[in-house]
């Protein structure tokens, strides 16, 4: 009962909007201001994240990647040795 009141009361207040100057409003700005400032400190957060990173290798990765660039395919390395097993991986233990 009382929704049926609440639409005879909107009813009229829908007839006085006009239905060719529709715009957001105030609120609809205060949303969009909102949003504009959330990406802008997102953006700035970002920025001063990746300022921080470095891409600079450690010396202990720079030698692990430089000896695994010895191995070729097979499994030997650069000066001929095998692994031992002939080329095949052990099995695990444990």
């Amino acid at each position: 009962m009382s929704a049926s009141l609440a639409l005879t009361h909107l009813v009229p207040l829908a007839k006085e909007v006009d239905e060719n100057k529709v715009t957001p409003g105030v609120l609809g700005f205060i949303v969009f201001a909102v949003m504009a400032l959330a990406v802008w400190g997102l953006m700035k957060s970002m920025n001063r994240h990746m300022g921080k990173v470095t891409f600079e290798e450690d010396p202990e990765n720079k030698a692990a990647a430089s000896g695994g660039a010895e191995r070729s395919v097979s499994g030997t390395t650069a000066s001929g040795s095998g692994t031992g097993s002939g080329g095949k991986a052990a099995p695990a233990k444990g």
